[in-house]
């Protein structure tokens, strides 16, 4: 392929990208479009509450009666003031960070696009799923203690989870794990069981899988050959690939989540840039994506994190 066709190329997805953008930033049905991809991409985010932020910080509002509302009455007579009880009122503050993705595509990859018309698809596809990815990982195992800059930018789920934990003393994943971690959890959120999941990695999900499968029943022999999740006490335990599994004690443990999932709040800013740069001597189009994005517990305190969970 010579210079004059990997020009054209290359100008045809500068082309292709300027429709997309304004300025740079994704027009408004394009951002809303890609932030449907991530969550496409990404199995938390699929599962999450994603926030699509209107400002750099957003608030989340709260409202819950964390103790007894009803009283003893009296036909015609109010409660006295003593009585009364006031709703439990709080904010959590969603306040994205940024964070930039460049995405190299080679001339064959958009020439092929090119022709078959597809190029947008083709570039949008990359950039979402290597962005989700990334924003994943980050979600997950955000430290603002870590040297890894990357990680470095917010809190991710595992360090959030404080008030409620498990520990898994080094072993593999099991019904008594499980059954531990539920019974960590304040029996006040436990009334909405049914939409919680178990998110853990995907060894810790294979290790659950064959305690179950090792039982001599036929049903033993169904969670084994199966697809699906294989739920303990009626909650699904989910595998999340960018779990680590090289954590805790040995530095060969993961960690399990127990949470209603839309509990979950991953914020994006919505003005999400994306940025193209030729380079015709390496026959390859650059592009730079800038987005903001936060990840908060909606109710910290409705989690249990349950560590030190053996995979290798």
């Amino acid at each position: 392929m010579g210079l004059t066709s990997n020009r054209v190329i290359l100008e045809k997805a500068d082309m292709a990208l300027s429709d997309l953008t304004s300025g740079g930033l994704l027009l408004p049905a394009q951002a809303a479009k890609f932030i449907r991809l991530l969550i496409k991409e990404s199995v938390i985010m699929q599962h999450a509450t994603v926030v699509p932020m209107r400002s750099q910080k957003q608030l989340i509002e709260k409202i819950r009666f964390g103790s007894r509302v009803l009283r003893a009455g009296s036909e015609g007579v109010a409660l006295p003031e003593a009585d009364r009880t006031k709703p439990d009122l709080s904010k959590v503050e969603l306040d994205a960070k940024l964070f930039k993705a460049e995405v190299r595509i080679s001339d064959e990859v958009l020439e092929d696009s090119i022709e078959r018309g597809q190029l947008k698809q083709t570039i949008m596809a990359i950039l979402g799923e290597a962005i989700a990815r990334d924003m994943e990982e980050v979600i997950i195992n955000g430290d603002t203690t870590s040297t890894d800059l990357f990680l470095k930018q917010l809190d991710g789920l595992f360090v959030q989870a404080t008030s409620n934990t498990s520990n898994a003393t080094d072993s593999p994943l099991d019904k008594d794990i499980l059954k531990a971690i539920i019974k960590t959890m304040p029996s006040e959120y436990l009334r909405d069981r049914n939409k919680m999941k178990f998110l853990t990695s995907i060894d810790a999900e294979t290790d659950w899988r064959d305690s179950i499968a090792e039982r001599e029943t036929s049903l033993g022999d169904d969670w084994l050959i199966k697809p699906g999740t294989v739920p303990y006490a009626g909650v699904p335990v989910v595998p999340v690939p960018m779990f680590p599994e090289n954590i805790g004690t040995g530095n060969h443990c993961t960690n399990v989540l127990l949470t209603d999932p839309k509990n979950i709040h991953v914020g994006i800013w919505r003005q999400i840039k994306i940025e193209s740069d030729r380079d015709i001597s390496a026959g390859v189009l650059r592009i730079v994506a800038t987005l903001r994005f936060d990840v908060k517990y909606a109710e910290e305190t409705a989690v249990v994190k349950g560590y030190n969970v053996k995979v290798i």
